[in-house]
């Protein structure tokens, strides 16, 4: 999990306490508290699996998320989080699930293995393997297996790419599903040679490291992609996102590309949530997308009303400005 700050501690309890919410030990506190909180993710929507085991191990549990209200068979989204493949739990990622869920999608959100227990590729193949477990039972949870769609953020973002990429990865685990497409915010694509210390440490014993970059793995056979990104990302710069949109279509491979002006690393998976939604409009692109790739055949999905600036709350924006500038100073660059 991202570990509490000590001088944000104070800030967030009483952002917490600006949100009208019961507060929590201040022991217990994180950066991505405001986020999860009842008031500050969609509601219509339910947590139908919590801690469910896809292997043995702690870090081997997903999370299900879907509409509260469900008919017809639903698309699913794989969501993969970030955090450098060093840090980060799928409960910190709630707000995310539930904003998907919103628009009518079953979201699987999977914890995996991190560094140092583990090193490129194993974390990949925790998810190729949580992903067999999608195949095998999303149905019972009313997600449609052949609807399929990938999505991920920053460190998560090269993991979906990688999957969807290298079909050694599931083949593995004889994951036969078909990625329709895969939404990738603040993704690394092309960070070779290995400059910093995260990177390194994850990336440095491949044995072909060139082979660890999305880049290199293009083909004309690749599914569509849709790469986000903010034009002042201090972590991933947006020519990562540019390089590797360029690569694609000379395979001619379908890609949708965002670049939300002004705004950094974290910003845009934290506007999925409804307390930030009003700064960019990354759900309604991602749904899009997945809409133009087959997730709603039959109709359109859900649209949950996007919520206006706070102005009821004025006072809280700067507190959450500063909390977005602390996570986005917890990671190191993880670009050349």
């Amino acid at each position: 999990m991202f570990q509490s700050i000590t001088p944000l501690r104070r800030m967030l309890f009483s952002l917490l306490v600006l949100l009208a919410l019961a507060p929590v030990p201040a022991f217990s506190l994180s950066v991505m508290d405001p986020f999860n909180l009842p008031a500050s993710m969609d509601s219509g929507t339910v947590k139908l699996g919590d801690g469910i085991a896809y292997a043995d191990g702690p870090r081997h549990k997903l999370d299900v998320y879907a509409p509260e209200t469900r008919d017809a068979a639903a698309p699913v989204v794989f969501f993969i989080y970030g955090g450098g493949w060093n840090r980060g739990e799928r409960s910190d990622y709630q707000f995310v699930g539930r904003a998907l869920a919103s628009r009518g999608f079953v979201v699987v959100i999977a914890d995996y293995r991190l560094v140092p227990e583990v090193r490129y590729p194993d974390f990949l193949y925790d998810s190729a393997r949580a992903l067999g477990w999608v195949q095998d039972n999303i149905a019972q949870y009313g997600g449609d297996p052949n609807r399929l769609f990938l999505a991920g953020h920053s460190a998560g973002a090269y993991n979906a790419v990688m999957l969807a990429l290298d079909p050694a990865f599931l083949r593995e685990f004889g994951v036969t599903m078909p990625i329709l497409g895969v939404a990738a915010l603040s993704g690394p694509f092309d960070f070779y040679p290995f400059e910093y210390g995260e990177v390194r440490e994850t990336f440095g014993s491949a044995p072909s490291p060139e082979g660890t970059q999305p880049i290199n793995l293009v083909t004309s056979d690749s599914p569509p992609m849709y790469l986000a990104t903010g034009t002042t990302d201090p972590i991933v710069r947006m020519q990562n996102t540019e390089s590797f949109a360029q690569k694609l279509k000379s395979n001619g491979v379908w890609v949708t590309t965002r670049y939300y002006e002004g705004f950094g690393h974290m910003e845009p998976v934290i506007a999925m949530g409804s307390l930030w939604r009003w700064r960019m409009p990354v759900l309604d692109d991602m749904v899009a997308f997945f809409q133009m790739f087959g997730a709603f055949p039959s109709g359109v999905p859900y649209v949950a009303v996007a919520p206006n600036a706070p102005e009821q709350l004025p006072e809280a924006i700067a507190p959450m400005e500063q909390i977005v500038d602390e996570l986005n100073a917890m990671f190191q660059p993880i670009e050349r």
